[in-house]
């Protein structure tokens, strides 16, 4: 007899700030827990996309929002801690966070960076009641890495999903098809999965305000305004998703890192020392991978929005800041027209597991050289943080050395006489 289909959607509470929050208590011994004070994990307050990003339960309560600019957030709630984020921590989490439910489910699906689907089919005879396993899932999660997530529990992709949404944080929640009337139809209808502002609106014109309405709709009538979308939603409103659970695929296709800069720029120091930091960022992911990039590709879109790139191979794959920079740079510098500079991007691609070191007749033992200095530097930093090692050209920089963006110095300095002593955060 075969078994119902049981899926789970786990999704990991404020990832950004909790994962923040957690590295700072456990690795930094820090006596301040960003969850439990008023903080936001934010960009750069001086660039154009100083953004709230995640934020904390008590800030939500001050009406601070996600998505919202960081001066409107201050705003509303004047003490609030905001903390730049930090990529190559949260890869490691969601790293960390997957290899646990690699370890109970027989498929695993990332959804995003701090989400996924597990497909829990079959596996009654191994855990028991599936809702009770979820129980202990989600408690093994917190307490082996120290933060909490919500689970949803189905029969699909879709009903999962909307379940792990309702009440958060650190719940279990389940919406299995008859429950369907109780627990989603009530909920406005842009609370349904892929109904965005643009459908909403649409939707509301038709007289449609919540998920019931739109399953009680004609899906003809539906799909005549809003096309093959209008005919998937109309499904995902009824509760019918198809779709599997499919485990991500093996290997990463490439690792890249882009910035929006401040202001269109044309100094060529700047624009070096972005490109740097945005290598130093790659070349970190791909040795956290264990992984070697054969091809490297440099883009920039221009003050007119205009896009460009230029690509090359290296001489033998590598993960080396140092190598990979010397292309970066040479293949900027053979397509630049000299156009003032909005974005800058870089990519490393065709990748492979780290090889043994291919040392050529002139290389006199460098490429392994390169190689322990940084290992060396991963280290320090994946123990005392991102800016406990930064290059020489840093140090006075208004570049971030790891993501290409603004200091945030002249930042902290503005804030930090106006924040309580106990929310000051060290650099």
């Amino acid at each position: 007899m075969l078994s119902s289909p049981v899926i789970f959607h786990i999704d990991v509470n404020s990832a950004f700030l909790s994962w923040k929050a957690v590295y700072q208590k456990r690795e930094q011994g820090s006596m301040v827990d960003l969850r439990e004070i008023p903080s936001a994990i934010g960009g750069d307050e001086e660039s154009r996309h100083g953004i709230i990003l995640a934020k904390s339960i008590p800030a939500k309560h001050y009406g601070v929002r996600t998505g919202e600019s960081i001066a409107q957030a201050r705003r509303k709630c004047p003490c609030l801690v905001v903390v730049p984020p930090d990529f190559s921590l949260y890869v490691r989490c969601s790293a960390a966070f997957l290899d646990i439910l690699k370890e109970y489910a027989p498929k695993v699906e990332p959804f995003s960076i701090d989400e996924a689907f597990c497909d829990m089919t079959g596996t009654e005879l191994l855990y028991g009641d599936l809702v009770v396993f979820a129980h202990k899932l989600k408690n093994e999660i917190h307490e082996r890495l120290g933060f909490t997530v919500n689970i949803g529990v189905s029969t699909n992709k879709l009903l999962a999903k909307m379940a792990s949404d309702f009440e958060k944080p650190d719940r279990v929640h389940t919406l299995f098809p008859e429950e369907i009337p109780e627990k989603m139809w009530p909920l406005p209808v842009d609370e349904l999965l892929f109904v965005g502002i643009s459908a909403r609106e649409k939707l509301r014109h038709l007289g449609i305000r919540t998920i019931g309405d739109l399953a009680a709709s004609d899906r003809r009538l539906i799909a005549s305004h809003l096309k093959k979308h209008g005919e998937l939603i109309w499904d995902y409103a009824n509760g019918i998703d198809d779709r599997p659970v499919v485990p991500e695929p093996s290997e990463p296709k490439y690792i890249g890192n882009s910035v929006t800069l401040s202001h269109d720029v044309t100094d060529e120091d700047e624009i070096r020392q972005t490109l740097l930091s945005l290598t130093e960022t790659v070349a970190a992911r791909l040795r956290a991978d264990k992984r070697k990039a054969s091809c490297i590709t440099v883009q920039l879109t221009d003050h007119n929005f205009m896009n460009s790139s230029h690509q090359d191979t290296l001489p033998a794959p590598s993960n080396s800041t140092t190598e990979l920079y010397a292309l970066v740079l040479r293949l900027f510098h053979e397509f630049w027209t000299g156009t003032p500079i909005r974005l800058l991007g870089v990519a490393a691609s065709r990748l492979a597991e780290n090889a043994p070191i291919q040392s050529s007749l002139f290389d006199r033992g460098r490429s392994e050289k390169l190689s322990k200095l940084d290992a060396a530097v991963d280290q320090i930093r994946e123990k005392f943080g991102e800016d406990a090692v930064k290059r020489a050209c840093f140090l006075d920089s208004e570049r971030e050395h790891m993501t290409g963006g603004l200091n945030r110095a002249k930042r902290r300095a503005s804030h930090s006489d106006s924040m309580p002593d106990a929310y000051r955060q060290e650099s």
